[in-house]
């Protein structure tokens, strides 16, 4: 089966000289289409750049990014663009929210970027609002949102263009419990569908629902577990989330 995402001995250093920062040193990792693995550790362990290399928003230090079977850590930014466009939906831990555009503009862009017609992207946003709770914000600016209602319509946005990989950056970080089950379910329905989700969370419903979940620390992958279904469902009824 041809690995959805892969990383190979990447590495990222910020800075020069005395300043500088090794965030990943090294990382191995592989994931399968339809995979669902969830990254944890403590902050500054490098999981947030780790996600933003493997989609393609940075360029590692060495070591190679390899994304549905073509390498892309030595594509043009214009290139990547075009990749991420086609095949990449992502959550940024802090929304990323166009402010000049309502919620379902914002929703309805990569749609409309992809080449759908108006009206069905309008279709398609309303429906991941409805399931996401939040239908009545269709024409409201960004800015009048809570930050839990900006998140929900960073996943909308995320998702809508059905990608086949969705990189989220602590999707549910912001959010109450009840929010927080909404988007879970929404996760679990993608990946139901043949989507890879690779989820950077401190939250262990999130991390009960993945296949797998990866310990990073001090940038290196420190641990590694894999969840059965039997084990994924009771983790997730104990939490009180979604089965």
């Amino acid at each position: 089966m041809t690995r959805a995402i892969e990383a190979r001995a990447l590495a990222k250093t910020y800075g020069t000289g005395e300043s500088q920062v090794s965030a990943l040193r090294g990382v191995d990792l592989a994931i399968s289409r339809g995979g669902f693995v969830a990254v944890m550790g403590p902050s500054g362990c490098g999981k947030s750049t780790l996600l933003n290399l493997l989609a393609g928003l940075d360029q590692p230090t060495a070591g190679e990014v390899w994304l549905d079977g073509v390498r892309i850590d030595e594509f043009s930014e214009t290139r990547l663009a075009r990749l991420r466009r086609q095949k990449v939906g992502f959550v940024f831990q802090f929304f990323n929210l166009i402010p000049t555009l309502s919620v379902g503009e914002n929703v309805e862009l990569p749609l409309r970027l992809a080449g759908r017609r108006r009206r069905n992207a309008r279709r398609a946003a309303n429906q991941l609002l409805s399931e996401l709770g939040i239908e009545n914000k269709h024409d409201t600016a960004p800015a009048l949102l809570s930050g839990g209602e900006q998140q929900r319509v960073a996943l909308a946005r995320a998702l809508a263009n059905e990608p086949a990989v969705v990189f989220a950056d602590e999707p549910t970080g912001n959010l109450d419990s009840a929010a927080a089950k909404e988007v879970l379910g929404l996760l679990r329905a993608a990946r139901n569908r043949g989507q890879t989700l690779l989820v950077v969370t401190h939250d262990a419903r999130v991390a009960a629902a993945a296949d797998r979940v990866i310990s990073l620390r001090d940038g290196l992958v420190a641990e590694e577990t894999s969840l059965d279904r039997a084990r994924r469902v009771t983790n997730l009824i104990e939490m009180g989330g979604p089965a």
